[in-house]
């Protein structure tokens, strides 16, 4: 009988969760395109996160880090004042907006903002 050796084949599902208009989303693409990577991009002002790309994302890096600080939302709905718990979580999914972008996804992997040095590793 002849002996098979098999190959695991390991190939890259990205997604780019972001907005049109955020400079590091557009680079996030810009990245992916330069390597002939293809990937899945989701406008969050638009469709959002469903809740298992959510606790998908969460998991791999933390609620602190999907928080943009910056928004104008965040102090609107007084997230300063809701540390990372799950009223935070909640209104964080609920308000894409507070989402720093963009949140990059492969599979269980996942990366917030312009991480080149990351993606790097998933190729």
């Amino acid at each position: 009988m002849e002996n098979t050796e098999y190959k695991a084949v390991w190939t890259v599902n990205i997604q780019i969760f972001g907005v049109k208009k955020c400079f590091d989303t557009q680079k996030a693409e810009r990245y992916f395109k330069e390597r002939k990577i293809k990937y899945q991009y989701v406008d969050l002002e638009r469709y959002g996160l469903s809740k298992g790309e959510f606790e998908s994302v969460k998991r791999a890096v933390g609620l602190k880090e999907l928080i943009n600080i910056g928004a104008k939302e965040y102090k609107a709905l007084g997230m300063q004042n809701l540390g990372t718990g799950n009223v935070a979580e909640e209104v964080l999914f609920k308000n894409p907006k507070l989402l720093k972008t963009p949140i990059v996804r492969n599979g269980r992997q996942a990366a917030v903002g312009f991480k080149p040095e990351v993606w790097g590793e998933w190729e």
